[in-house]
């Protein structure tokens, strides 16, 4: 987001929150609701969302019950602000709508217009749906002119002609610009001289007016070296570059062009000075990349010595049974059932050692990739929380992500056999296409960069906006398939398209297309490469990858009844076409957006023992419990944690299993021995499913599987402790 339109923003935001238009009641309830909506204001200017959103719901909680409309609509303004800095725009766009609802109902026209360029700066500039924004402007200056607001009134005009002009509707965005260019004189400030200049700039290009262009564009890059705000000066070389492209002077548009990157990177400089204190965590983020990366050829050598041993075994069985088919003609007809039968047994055990083997081998790979992830994911999370100004980063976001994504992944190709025997359930989750197809575009972002490739998106605008649906299958099905065509196309673009191509009742049947001009795939090799393990075409040196992301893109299209078309040839590019049925339900996804919790804290004070022996994992788990005013203590063994019981009081005890000198199974068993009744959750990298009987017969009470979200952490032992002390909470 430009920062003009950053300011407009938050200008908007800010000015019409303190505003005191809405005559309230002196009643003593009210002016406390309305000191509750100013604390939550203050602290999401300080960036504290957290608290802003538990005050906020607060705050709204007392409104309802006072039926204040006025207050209600401020309570879900602030609310939907927090999510907006959050990057969760859909909840966003929920909650400020849910804000415009009851600002109607109070018939409060300030609000009301702040509210409606909010929603236009989320749809035109976040969520890309500029037809829906320009709308929402729209409402805004007809408010803004009944309220004879007329800075307003330029600032919007200001948004309105760049979002036309960002499109190429120049037709459409002119009498905006030609409004502009009319009051610029009365209203135009810093924040507004340079762009308009550039807005005048790209008009007149588009008109053919080159001198005219050449002067207005130079105005803006030469006005807007004077100000200490550098955004606007680099869109202004961009859009400059881009006309002096058109007018065939490339020397020009080149020095432009390396004047826009020059200015960006050193924003990007600036903003690294501020990371400087998280240096240390991107080196042990790559440390726990060659960790992964180590653990990943080690399961590829243990795999294919496991190979190796079926096809020994195949074989065994193969001369077992040729044998017993010549001893036939030696022996008597009940010999030779008895021995047949015995051969069967031993077959039987021999396969059910095999399939143990692979269960043993799964579940250790399991776990030692998981314990890395749980410090990857968790550290992240502190990361924006303890750095509060890159909670808005774009960056962080796609790491955290990604990080989310990998976990995921590396759980589906662990467990790909489970994939196979359709034991894997369909989520039922409401979500923005457009907010997850961008997401997955920023995410793959270093890897277009990597091979100087372009990601274009053209989402069909009749799609709703939103879905319900398995919103994560569907994004590691294209994050595969763009990722692929990513590796296998070099100087090139990805496409990826969307179309709605059906609808059945609340069934909305949606065409994905990945296209790509890379170096396409043989004819002879377009039946295999949905196989695990399959590489075509490939040199060591060119490409990485397991040979498991169109086996795995298969098998999650086989869980939503549906399969996978491809076309293509070589060095002519690749097209994957699949069709999805979403379900569209405007009632149903209110649902499910009310129960989303704000509230994550307890108003009481518990406190709580983590046995951990991963030093990572112990920072992780500590910094959580912390986060939510928990009084936390860490000991390393088993041995430690007995010993400090026996002086100490707990509310709860958090248990690793797989630990050295005593695992944690072991550790419980001794606990309850001494007759100690604390509630004790395992939390653990193994499978639940591997651990919950023997969980349950040494005296734990619950598990989590880590990575695990806070939520639901909180909510366990919040139930615990209740339970154990026999009090509501």
């Amino acid at each position: 987001m430009p920062p003009m339109r950053i300011f407009l923003f938050l200008f908007l935001f800010l000015n019409c929150l303190d505003n005191s238009v809405y005559a309230q009641s002196e009643h003593l309830s009210e002016h406390k609701i309305n000191k509750l909506v100013l604390e939550a204001l203050s602290n999401f200017r300080e960036s504290n969302f957290e608290k802003s959103l538990i005050i906020s719901r607060v705050a709204l909680n007392h409104a309802t019950h006072n039926k204040n409309n006025y207050l209600i609509a401020r309570s879900y303004n602030i609310i939907a602000a927090n999510y907006s800095e959050l990057v969760e725009f859909d909840k966003a766009v929920f909650f400020y709508k849910r804000s415009l609802f009851y600002a109607n109902k109070a018939n409060n026209d300030s609000i009301k217009n702040m509210l409606y360029n909010n929603l236009g700066n989320i749809y035109c500039f976040e969520k890309k749906q500029y037809r829906v924004g320009i709308d929402f402007y729209k409402k805004s200056i007809e408010l803004s002119s009944k309220i004879k607001d007329s800075t307003q009134i330029y600032f919007t005009n200001v948004n309105i002609a760049w979002s036309y002009f960002d499109i190429g509707q120049f037709t459409k965005g002119y009498p905006y610009l030609k409004f502009i260019n009319a009051h610029q004189a009365k209203f135009q400030d810093d924040n507004t001289v340079v762009i308009a200049n550039m807005l005048n700039g790209m008009y007149c290009s588009y008109k053919g007016d080159n001198l005219k262009a050449d002067y207005y564009f130079k105005k803006a890059v030469r006005l807007g070296k004077t100000y200490i705000e550098k955004s606007d000066l680099a869109y202004a070389h961009l859009e400059y570059s881009k006309f002096l492209n058109r007018i065939k002077k490339d020397n020009e548009a080149y020095l432009n062009l390396k004047d826009y990157n020059k200015i960006t990177e050193q924003i990007y400089n600036d903003e690294k000075l501020k990371k400087a204190s998280i240096a240390g965590f991107n080196l042990e983020l790559d440390e726990y990349k060659r960790q992964i990366d180590k653990i990943e050829d080690e399961k590829d050598s243990q795999y294919q010595s496991l190979k190796k041993s079926r096809i020994i075994v195949i074989l065994f069985v193969v001369i077992s049974f040729i044998l017993l088919l010549l001893i036939i003609t030696l022996i008597a007809n009940i010999r030779f059932k008895k021995k047949h039968n015995l051969e069967l047994v031993k077959a039987k055990e021999i396969a059910e050692e095999a399939s143990l083997l692979k269960t043993q081998f799964i579940s250790t790979i399991s776990h030692e990739l998981r314990t890395p992830l749980y410090g990857v994911v968790g550290i992240t999370n502190m990361l924006l929380e303890e750095h509060k100004e890159l909670s808005s980063s774009q960056h962080l976001s796609s790491l955290k992500f990604s990080a989310r994504y990998l976990l995921s992944l590396v759980n589906d190709i662990l467990q790909i056999n489970k994939i196979e025997e359709n034991k894997v359930v369909l989520e039922s989750l409401t979500f923005n296409i457009s907010d997850e197809i961008s997401m997955i575009k920023n995410s793959l972002s270093f890897l277009s960069q990597k091979n100087n490739n372009k990601i274009s998106i053209d989402i069909d605008p009749e799609i709703p906006e939103y879905l319900i649906g398995d919103k994560l299958r569907l994004a590691q099905i294209l994050m595969n398939l763009v990722s692929n065509a990513l590796k296998f196309t070099k100087d090139g673009e990805v496409e990826i398209i969307i179309d709605l191509v059906k609808v059945e009742g609340k069934l909305h049947f949606l065409e994905f297309q990945i296209q790509d001009n890379g170096v396409g795939i043989a004819a002879v090799d377009q039946t295999k490469i949905f196989e695990k393990f399959v590489q075509v075409g490939r040199k060591d040196e060119d490409y990485q990858g397991t040979g498991l992301g169109l086996s795995i893109v298969k098998r999650l299209l086989g869980l939503f009844n549906t399969t996978i078309n491809l076309k293509s040839d070589l060095g002519q590019g690749t097209l994957f076409t699949f069709t999805i049925p979403f379900e569209h339900d405007p009632e149903k996804t209110k649902r499910i957006i009310d129960e989303i919790q704000v509230d994550l804290t307890s108003n009481e004070v518990f406190k709580i023992l983590i046995v951990e022996d991963n030093v990572i994992n112990q920072l992780v788990t500590k910094k959580i419990i912390e986060k939510n005013n928990y009084i936390c203590k860490v000991v390393d063994d088993g041995f430690s944690a007995i010993e400090l019981l026996e002086n100490e009081f707990f509310d709860l005890i958090l248990m690793d299993i797989n630990m050295p000198l005593m695992n944690g199974f072991e550790t419980t068993k001794r606990i309850r021995q001494l007759g100690i009744k604390t509630p004790i959750v395992a939390l653990t990298a193994f499978d639940k499913d591997e651990i919950t009987d023997e969980a349950i017969s040494s005296g734990m009470n619950d598990i989590i599987i880590k990575p695990f979200e806070p939520v639901t952490l909180f909510k366990i032992i919040n139930y615990l402790i209740c339970e154990t002390k026999n009090v509501g909470c």
